[in-house]
């Protein structure tokens, strides 16, 4: 079943990771052997080859680049600039896969339905480029708000404001501040540009107040539910509403720490604490029962995003595995339709609205 996943690092891996992934996971693990310098060497369970068999045919890709204070115990760069020099390079990186077929950049509707239309309809995935459409995950790097526009040119196309710590624009996990007038300012620069506001990692008082002053389409790429888990990186019921609200979809997140209670990093396992894509479903259900319907969820699995399958469900042996989504669905009494929905047509649905205009 065609899949979209609406969150995945892929430049961050390529470039700081240092993996080809070109080539299949099992080989980006075989040349980690031995490495320590990531705490998920070896562990790797995205490449394209990996997208391709499991149908995952477009996938929203990151941008990152975080600016740190002197003080910052983050890691991150020493200034704006850098940060910006940082997420060019990772742009230079998807450029370099689109010159070589591997990857498609979508940009507008025109793109999205030819993009679509050439991966329905068809079992032979292996060759197909994998779509991807721009997002930039925390806006550190934005040295002023005018670079927006040089980012629209290029092709962001979805914006997050916020990442972990405090930040330029906005605070994000684990901290909380209001808006600066900059990141108002950017809030109403994206809105005129038409960039998705991604609500993923605001902290609660940015989450509402970015609600009231932008005005355009808001999804939330990848996150789970406070009610499960509770932690400030998930969203309350609450904000859940207020999403469904505005028509957004939300991504189910993997990291086995937002799904699990009480995990202890470097300790736990996912084995060990029963993290299955079942328990993925569980947070997906309960934004449904929430809605009352299946039309505001969708997979963002942020796999490889700084962990791998020691922090992932432990039924997942590389992201093709996302392909079995569907029987776990049915299991639970989704119908053909709502299952569709989930694995692509609710992101579909938002961004023939959002572009539509």
């Amino acid at each position: 079943m065609f899949t979209i996943d609406a969150h995945l690092d892929l430049s961050m891996n390529a470039l700081e990771w240092n993996r080809d992934l070109t080539k299949a996971v099992d080989e980006i693990n075989a040349r980690e052997e031995g490495l320590s310098d990531k705490p998920d060497r070896g562990n790797a369970l995205v490449s394209l080859p990996e997208l391709r068999r499991g149908n995952i045919g477009l996938v929203v890709a990151t941008q990152i680049a975080r600016f740190v204070e002197p003080d910052s115990p983050l890691p991150g760069w020493h200034s704006p600039e850098q940060a910006w020099a940082q997420t060019q390079g990772q742009l230079a990186w998807y450029q370099a896969m689109e010159a070589a077929g591997e990857m498609r950049q979508v940009r507008d509707l025109e793109s999205l339905e030819k993009h679509v239309a050439d991966w329905s309809g068809t079992t032979d995935t292996e060759s197909k480029p994998v779509g991807f459409i721009l997002s930039l995950e925390g806006a550190d790097s934005i040295v002023k708000v005018d670079y927006l526009e040089k980012a629209w040119e290029y092709g962001l196309r979805a914006l997050g404001p916020a990442h972990y710590g405090p930040g330029r624009y906005a605070f994000g996990t684990d901290a909380s501040a209001p808006l600066k007038k900059e990141g108002k300012d950017l809030l109403r620069k994206m809105d005129e540009l038409g960039m998705i506001l991604d609500a993923t990692h605001l902290c609660d008082v940015v989450f509402w107040e970015a609600l009231d002053i932008y005005k355009g389409p808001v999804w939330a790429s990848h996150n789970n539910c406070r009610e499960l888990v509770n932690h400030n990186r998930q969203f309350s019921d609450e904000m859940i509403k207020a999403l469904i609200d505005r028509g957004a979809v939300i991504g189910g997140a993997m990291d086995a720490w937002m799904l699990s209670p009480n995990w202890i990093r470097g300790k736990s396992t996912p084995k060990e604490r029963g993290v299955t894509l079942e328990t993925v479903i569980d947070h997906l259900d309960h934004i449904c029962q929430i809605a009352g319907n299946a039309n505001h969820i969708g997979i963002g699995s942020d796999l490889d995003g700084a962990f791998g399958s020691e922090q992932a469900p432990y039924d997942l042996k590389s992201i093709a595995d996302l392909n079995t989504i569907p029987a776990l669905l049915d299991k639970r009494g989704y119908s053909e339709e709502d299952i569709q929905k989930v694995m692509s047509g609710n992101w579909l649905r938002f961004l023939r609205v959002a572009w539509g205009k």
